[in-house]
């Protein structure tokens, strides 16, 4: 199920070949696109191009043959016209020190994070390494890589401080199966896909204590509350939290097996701790390491996010997780709004 649209630039790189760089980069080829994908190891990028799958992930997903893999980080930003950065947030300013990204590109973010000590978004992150503000281009909705490696409908948001970037790249990215919308509200669409994965932790840890229906849709709704009233004390827009990239993203990402924050959160509930947690896992999920980040800066802009703070102190070893749940419906009844 493929469909070329003729997209707009004549060089994609991807940089970073785990799940979502991967289904990333067979949308855009998909969509058109001729995409080179930059693989940390030089094992996965020579997989790559002799079996056109990637062992690492999404194992049994024939990638196009419009998508090449290398190695080397000169090699793959060579004449990119767009450059998409497929790397976990903590990593991102590291990794852009040492890339040599064209000027003149549009550069697009897929991790969803807040760094640890500036609590900066990931726009904020590429703006510091020297990124052209309108270039920057945020990539968020309901989107689990397995799902979209099956071509199964899904949509996004393309989300930038320029309308014609976000368009631009939108048309680029849009196939038979992933269908992009786009937004001028960067900073709303980075915190809700930051604090989302935080919300999913505490999702996963309710089912892991084998609670129900009725305590995942309380959590899941006090916690977009929590992120739009973040959101909003940054200047966000307050639709963007109601839309793709805020309910829609938070929907999927509490609800999926295939979603590795809510799995780490029910390792959690059920008794693990974090190293057991992460050796279960096969790593870290992204929320652990954004969400004292994203409570920090709560904390700063003085507004309160009862769940993530909850969150925050089951992953610090300070409350069990079944404590936090309980301790939160023990809080001062109040008017919803």
């Amino acid at each position: 199920m493929t469909d070329n649209n003729g997209g707009n630039y004549r060089q994609v790189t991807v940089m970073g070949a785990g799940a979502w760089g991967t289904a990333f980069a067979m949308i855009l080829a998909d969509a058109g696109n001729q995409v080179r994908l930059w693989a940390r190891r030089p094992e996965i990028a020579r997989a790559i191009e002799v079996t056109r799958c990637n062992p690492g992930y999404l194992r049994g997903v024939r990638l196009p043959d419009s998508v090449t893999a290398v190695s080397d980080p000169g090699d793959a930003l060579a004449d990119a016209e767009a450059v998409v950065l497929a790397v976990p947030s903590q990593q991102l300013r590291a990794n852009l020190a040492q890339w040599d990204i064209p000027t003149g590109t549009d550069v697009v973010s897929l991790a969803k994070g807040v760094e640890v000590g500036t609590l900066q978004t990931m726009s904020q992150v590429m703006e510091a390494s020297g990124i052209d503000h309108g270039r920057i281009l945020a990539v968020s909705g309901p989107n689990l890589a397995d799902e979209i490696a099956a071509k199964q409908p899904a949509t996004t948001v393309v989300a930038g401080n320029d309308s014609a970037a976000a368009e631009r790249f939108g048309a680029a990215c849009r196939t038979a199966y992933f269908r992009p919308y786009t937004s001028t509200d960067l900073l709303g669409c980075e915190i809700a896909g930051a604090t989302k994965n935080a919300i999913a932790l505490a999702v996963g840890m309710a089912m892991g204590r084998g609670f129900g229906a009725n305590s995942m849709a309380s959590l899941m709704t006090r916690g977009l509350a929590e992120t739009s009233r973040l959101g909003e004390s940054l200047g966000a827009d307050p639709h963007t939290f109601a839309g793709l990239a805020g309910m829609g993203d938070l929907v999927a990402t509490c609800m999926s097996p295939l979603s590795r924050n809510r799995t780490f959160g029910e390792h959690l509930g059920r008794g693990l701790n974090v190293e057991e947690a992460a050796e279960v896992s096969r790593g870290i999920a992204e929320g652990v390491r954004s969400s004292a980040s994203i409570l920090q800066l709560a904390e700063r802009q003085d507004v309160e996010m009862p769940i993530v703070e909850r969150v925050v102190r089951v992953l610090g070893g300070k409350i069990e997780p079944e404590e936090a749940i309980r301790s939160l419906m023990a809080r001062e009844t109040k008017p919803e709004r």
